[in-house]
């Protein structure tokens, strides 16, 4: 296992696998969006595989998993907030609520493959704005 410390610029010592299996840890996120919405599950399980063989995806399937938790719960609570406010406003407060959706959506796509383009050059990513959950 190499070893790994988070700073502004490329990690060093690590491997092409490290960088890769990184890169998947952000990027399965958008691939199960796509086939599900569930964004969560691939980098769970990449982050369950991987964590105790190397250092840099553990770091960045963390900071992936977390992302995508923090994703999941916005839209759970635009969800909740969507029902009464539906109600309440006769379907005219969904005009609000439709377009604070699609940017949850397309900011739930481009964030993980800023990520993974970091990844994959050695960085570690931070996403901005999120509450790490998963230390």
């Amino acid at each position: 296992m190499s070893e790994f410390v988070v700073n502004d610029g490329p990690a060093t010592g690590l491997t092409a696998e490290e960088k890769q299996w990184g890169m998947f840890a952000h990027l399965s996120a958008v691939v199960a969006i796509c086939l599900g919405g569930l964004g969560f599950v691939g980098p769970l399980i990449i982050w369950l595989i991987k964590r105790s063989q190397m250092n840099f995806v553990d770091d960045q399937g963390k900071e992936s998993l977390n992302f995508q938790l923090n994703i999941l719960g916005a839209g759970v609570v635009l969800g909740i907030l969507g029902v009464p406010l539906g109600f309440l406003t006769f379907g005219l407060g969904l005009f609000l609520l439709f377009p604070l959706l699609a940017a949850l959506a397309v900011y739930a796509i481009v964030m993980p493959i800023l990520g993974a383009v970091r990844a994959n050059a050695g960085q570690a990513y931070r996403y901005p704005y999120i509450i790490r959950v998963i230390e």
